[in-house]
């Protein structure tokens, strides 16, 4: 009695720690679960991997009693991690944090061996976190461009007259716009998850296994861009209003299921091929649990794993590791941040050197999704056949979810295409500084084709990888107490007889004369 009351003491102290330390991490995770329907299947995982961990009770009770003071090691790494996560502004290195402290609390519980039982259960915990932005932004883009040729291709097949320009399809007086919602990438999570699970519950040869999960790949891109030409056919004989609203929403989950039907018919055909005992129902393939267990469980169906309540030196001393974790958690989130005094980009001039430049607003969708601190935008003409659009957005925190969004991830919207992505060396206007680095991407749209310039300005640095940026703001957050920094875009039109040499030019001079007014608006 005396033990469980000391597991139960120790665990709400734990919980409380924990819980209190990744307040803002799981506040968000709960958020993208709830609010985003590529990860709504997030909801289900914890309650699947606390279910198949509850099913591998027996198998732990009769495991020899152990603990492992390693677990303490592995929560150690974990705590680290948080820090760096709270100081880099990475929600998923908080989230990868939270999963190692758990992993550790399982060793200091139930030992190495147990740990090993509950292997699956606690790796597939990970499946329930979000992917990083631009990584998402990225392989999102990617499955645009592949399920607006998949639609396409399913189109023509039909005999409907259908083009693609980059992410739109036109269909003649109609167009459609693949956009985010209609990547797949909401099917390709989600059936990765589910594949996970069906490999884990299939009792046979790991070879079939792996196949299993790796064919929800092909599986999710392929049905999406069926999905796609379907919503195309749709809007040929019955209007735009068939891709909208309830149609939209109804062909998803149906063409979600239909994958899952695809994977369970998968699971069907692997289990017989190369069968030793052919004819075996599906209940058969998809076992839950192991035989030896089911054995357990005939013979002690009320039987709970006493070690368990038996929380050893280990598990105890997590507490100890938590606590004062938990005040220095307190001290990172209250830290206060000191970025210099800077101009307000409402001051921006309009004129620069002979360029001559006209501001107009973002929309609000935009705002809302970049969540910046101060930006400018506007067309500048050194003449009427010269112009360059500048942006540049400024963020004076850029922690948990608020940073600097790689052009990378936007450019492909709106039917453009990157043609090349290299890098560019730009003049400057002091002499005496290091000559700035830009990404340079050429974006193409039917016949139409732009430049684009961009680079991020973090602090002094004038930085072109986002890896960079992460890494940096690690370090100046803790050096220096400053995650302030701004993304700064130059873009321009390639017209009909100009040569991409002549219009590199041009952004190079635009480059140099914009270049010394930007300290006065992100300071260094």
């Amino acid at each position: 009695m005396a033990s469980t009351r000391a597991l139960f003491a120790s665990s709400l102290l734990i919980v409380v720690f924990v819980v209190y330390l990744y307040a803002d991490s799981l506040v968000f995770l709960i958020s993208r679960w709830l609010g985003s329907e590529d990860y709504s299947h997030g909801l289900f995982v914890p309650l699947i991997s606390g279910l198949l961990i509850w099913q591998s009770r027996h198998q732990l009770s009769q495991l020899p009693r152990e603990q492992s003071w390693w677990g303490l090691a592995v929560i150690g790494l974990g705590l680290l991690l948080y820090v760096v996560g709270e100081l880099s502004t990475l929600f998923l290195v908080l989230h990868i944090s939270l999963w190692i402290v758990l992993v550790g609390l399982a060793m200091t519980l139930v030992g190495i061996r147990g740990t090993k039982t509950i292997a699956f259960p606690l790796g597939y915990l990970v499946t329930a976190i979000p992917l990083p932005t631009f990584f998402y932004a990225n392989l999102s883009s990617h499955l645009q461009l592949w399920s607006s040729s998949l639609g396409v291709g399913c189109l023509q097949l039909v005999g409907v007259m259908a083009f693609r320009e980059g992410n739109v399809i036109d269909l003649g007086p109609v167009q459609l716009q693949v956009v985010e919602a209609c990547s797949g990438i909401r099917y390709l999570l989600p059936l990765l998850s589910l594949a996970l699970l069906c490999a884990y519950l299939f009792k046979d040869k790991m070879w079939k296994r792996v196949i299993l999960v790796l064919s929800a790949i092909p599986i999710s891109i392929l049905i999406n861009g069926f999905r796609i030409g379907m919503i195309g056919v749709l809007v040929e004989f019955y209007g735009k209003g068939a891709a909208e609203g309830f149609y939209h929403l109804f062909e998803g989950w149906v063409i979600f299921m239909v994958s899952f039907g695809l994977l369970i018919l998968e699971v069907a055909w692997l289990g017989r091929l190369g069968a030793e005992a052919p004819g075996r129902s599906l209940r058969e393939y998809l076992k839950w649990g192991t035989q030896e267990v089911e054995t357990v469980v005939k013979g002690e169906v009320n039987v709970l794993p006493n070690r368990l309540f038996s929380p050893g030196p280990a598990y105890l001393c997590s507490v100890a590791l938590l606590a004062p974790c938990a005040l220095l958690g307190t001290l990172l989130m209250d830290r206060e941040e000191s970025p210099p005094p800077r101009t307000a980009f409402v001051d921006f001039p309009m004129q620069i050197s002979g360029w001559r430049g006209q501001p107009y607003p973002l929309e609000q969708q935009y705002i809302d999704t970049l969540r910046f601190d101060d930006y400018v935008l506007a067309d500048y003409r050194l003449s009427p056949q010269q112009q360059v659009n500048f942006y540049a957005a400024y963020y004076r925190s850029q922690r948990k979810g608020q940073s600097a969004h790689s052009p990378q991830s936007c450019l492909p919207g709106g039917g453009w295409e990157i043609a090349s992505l290299t890098q560019a060396e730009l003049p400057v206007s002091d002499p005496t500084m290091q000559p700035l680095w830009a990404n340079r991407a050429v974006i193409q749209k039917g016949d139409q084709k732009q430049i684009v310039l961009y680079w991020f300005k973090q602090r002094e640095r004038q930085l072109t990888s986002e890896y960079l940026v992460k890494l940096y703001l690690l370090w100046d957050a803790f050096s220096r107490q400053r995650t302030d920094g701004a993304l700064v875009r130059l873009a321009t039109l390639v017209s009909p007889g100009e040569s991409e040499s002549i219009v590199d030019q041009r952004l190079r001079e635009f480059a140099v004369a914009v270049g010394g007014e930007l300290p006065r608006f992100v300071p260094d």
